[in-house]
């Protein structure tokens, strides 16, 4: 009895080992799971690559209809940052057109809070399902980028749902900072620049580029009759909102322009003075810095000319003045 036992343990032992040994052998039905469970792996692998290509579809197209000069200039950055910096230029876009996209306030303080909620879940590896967002969680996990930067530009923004002309300039210039300096800081961490000269030409260029936006605005802006230049600077030349509006050609509101503009054109100063110590791979996040250059110069130039004066765009030159309002197209601008 004791032999019929071990033999069948024996036995069994045996076709267990084969069982392990031989699998395709004696149990097909396994197989056929096992193969199922790889066709769904591979399908799955297929469909969250399907996704991957589409919201950074989606960015590139949010970026290059809204921020085109921040769509070029992230096409100029090198491949391994490229796409981390058209997903935060996608997100800085949009939060820019909350302002007018909404035709409430309470509306648009209630996205600026979605977004806040986001930037905390990107954090916790939890980003919700969009398109944005999925490719800043991206950025974020590849570079560790600084929440701060992204919840400032938020919180920034959504003071900015007040609609209210800025009070002076310092105003104008801390939400500059804010917003434009903070994308900028953000982009530096994508390039993996840790610089402090870096970073003060950062601030310098963003507050110029906030600037500079502020005036290309105007004429959007004035059409929906608003205007949101510092006040300071227009009660000290005695123009009042109505004549941005009408699209005055008084000399009040060119000596505006042209304090406005040389103040954008201070910082790009003090930004150009950091250059010698600012590494070379900091460059692709101050490209746009040209195009910044070249609005003020054109900018101020405009403003500052008599009637039958004659006018010098960088190396290019113009029988007559043309006015501030009429040199950017009848767009929002992306302030």
């Amino acid at each position: 009895m004791a032999f019929s036992v071990g033999a069948r343990h024996g036995i069994l032992a045996s076709k267990c080992w084969l069982f392990h040994a031989l699998p395709g052998t004696l149990s097909p039905h396994i197989i056929a799971i096992q193969r199922s469970a790889e066709i769904q792996t591979l399908r799955g692998s297929s469909h969250s690559n399907t996704d991957s290509q589409h919201n950074e579809a989606y960015c590139i197209d949010l970026v290059r209809k809204r921020d085109y000069d921040g769509f070029v200039c992230s096409l100029l950055s090198p491949e391994v940052s490229r796409r981390s910096s058209l997903a935060l230029r996608a997100f800085n876009v949009e939060l820019a057109q909350v302002k007018d996209s909404v035709s409430q306030k309470t509306i648009g303080l209630m996205r600026m809070q979605f977004w806040k909620a986001t930037i905390e879940e990107i954090y916790r590896d939890d980003a919700p399902l969009q398109p944005v967002s999925t490719e800043l969680w991206k950025a974020v996990k590849q570079h560790g980028l600084t929440k701060r930067w992204l919840l400032r530009i938020i919180t920034e923004r959504e003071k900015d749902m007040e609609d209210r002309a800025y009070r002076n300039l310092q105003e104008l210039e801390a939400y500059s900072e804010n917003t434009q300096s903070s994308l900028l800081y953000l982009l530096l961490e994508s390039l993996g620049v840790k610089n402090v000269h870096a970073d003060h030409a950062a601030s310098h260029i963003g507050k110029a580029q906030g600037i500079v936006t502020c005036l290309r605005a105007v004429p959007y802006h004035s059409s929906r009759r608003k205007v949101y230049l510092p006040m300071d600077v227009c009660m000290l030349h005695g123009a009042s909102q109505e004549d941005f509006i009408r699209g005055s050609r008084e000399q009040n509101v060119r000596d505006v322009t042209y304090d406005i503009a040389s103040q954008a054109h201070v910082h790009l100063e003090h930004a150009r003075s950091f250059s010698k110590n600012v590494p070379a791979s900091a460059a692709p996040a101050f490209l746009q810095t040209v195009h910044t250059h070249a609005c003020r110069t054109h900018t101020v130039n405009s403003a500052a000319v008599r009637p039958s004066s004659h006018y010098t765009i960088g190396s290019s030159s113009s029988s007559s003045p043309v006015w501030f309002l009429h040199l950017f197209p009848l767009v929002a601008p992306l302030t």
